[in-house]
């Protein structure tokens, strides 16, 4: 069920915003079950923050990252089973040698201690190959499936090429076990060596993925100049980047549209001008019953949190939210709220709930 119910009501604005903490250059963040919430900051912190006190604490024990452009620490999420097993997966870029850097994921477990603590049993479980010169696109987002498949976005690294080599990690999306060992049924498992760990191919620079209530798999990428797209995630589709956009060149040199090319798989749901997506969240609680089933967005250079309704298949805009800042990350809290990150230096923390009136 996509749309609202008729007998529900949406606010005018349905949102009333609550300032809750501020960080620097935050990332992404994640609920621990107790409440408490892990936010990374780009440049290689780990932050908890107990949202009822506002104490906030450091995580120590992170690996070192390569801070500058758009590399720095990058997401964090628990284990399905992390009350029992206490597993974290981190990403982040790391350096190379010479001028190189790529993504890396590792996994770890939290000791605690008063409003901090540190990194335990550290193991790196996932590298972005090749390392290649640059700072932008490397995409790094995780996700985890009803099936406990460890999903990451390794975006194209502005290499553009690369992302129709499945013998090369960058502008794909990546499906592994939790340990970072590659699953059998992968749809190119029998090419062996990174081709085994590829889901999908074709995409530019994947900075959303979730999961929607009947387990089938979105992501939102980052396209040229126009072009930002929301995807269906089909198993072994070829998503086009390069070959095909719905966007041009930052030179202006056009871009065969999907149209043009029916062989690779077209976005649900694209935007031009671009939104600069960024965060990506299914919603599923109880506080917005109307919004049951719909994507939520962060928007980098639109300052807007936008809503995306979901049918089946299909997606389609349904609203923008001015935030008056960059929006950096979405997610849904434990009663059903929605968080944002702010992007940026004196990043603000909003919890949105809905509006009263």
């Amino acid at each position: 069920m996509a749309g609202p119910s008729p007998a529900l009501r949406i606010p005018d604005p349905p949102f009333a915003r609550t300032e809750v903490a501020r960080f620097d250059e935050p990332w992404a963040m994640t609920f621990l079950p107790d409440g408490r919430l892990l936010v990374t900051e780009k440049r290689g912190r780990l932050r908890l923050l107990d949202i009822a006190s506002g104490r906030k604490g450091e995580i120590t024990g992170v690996p070192a990252v390569a801070y500058g452009g758009q590399g720095g620490f990058g997401d964090v999420v628990l284990h399905p089973q992390y009350a029992s097993n206490g597993w974290v997966y981190l990403s982040y870029a790391e350096a190379g040698s010479g001028d190189t850097r790529g993504a890396a994921v590792a996994r770890a477990k939290i000791a605690f201690s008063g409003d901090g603590g540190r990194l335990t049993d550290l193991q790196v479980i996932w590298w972005q190959v090749p390392k290649v010169t640059g700072q932008g696109h490397y995409g790094h987002r995780i996700a985890f499936g009803a099936d406990g498949k460890l999903w990451i976005t390794s975006s194209d690294r502005q290499k553009l090429d690369p992302a129709q080599d499945l013998q090369s990690a960058l502008g794909k999306l990546m499906r592994l076990n939790d340990d970072g060992s590659v699953p059998a049924d992968n749809p190119f498992a029998g090419q062996g060596d990174v081709a085994a760990q590829v889901w999908t191919l074709g995409h530019r620079n994947l900075l959303g993925i979730a999961f929607d209530a009947q387990g089938r798999l979105w992501t939102h990428e980052m396209g040229p100049a126009g072009g930002d797209e929301i995807n269906l995630i089909e198993r072994g589709s070829n998503y086009g980047w390069p070959r095909v956009s719905e966007g041009r060149h930052y030179d202006g040199t056009a871009i065969p549209g999907h149209a043009t090319r029916p062989q690779f798989n077209a976005p649900e749901a694209s935007w031009n001008p671009v939104i600069s997506p960024a965060g990506l969240v299914i919603y599923s609680g109880q506080m917005f019953p109307y919004f049951h089933s719909h994507a939520f967005i962060g928007g980098l250079s639109s300052q807007e949190l936008i809503r995306v309704e979901i049918a089946g298949d299909s997606a389609r805009e349904a609203a923008r939210y001015p935030m008056g800042r960059r929006i950096r990350e979405v997610e849904q809290g434990p009663d059903g709220a929605l968080w944002l990150l702010e992007d940026g230096s004196d990043a603000r923390l909003w919890k949105l709930t809905p509006n009263p009136g």
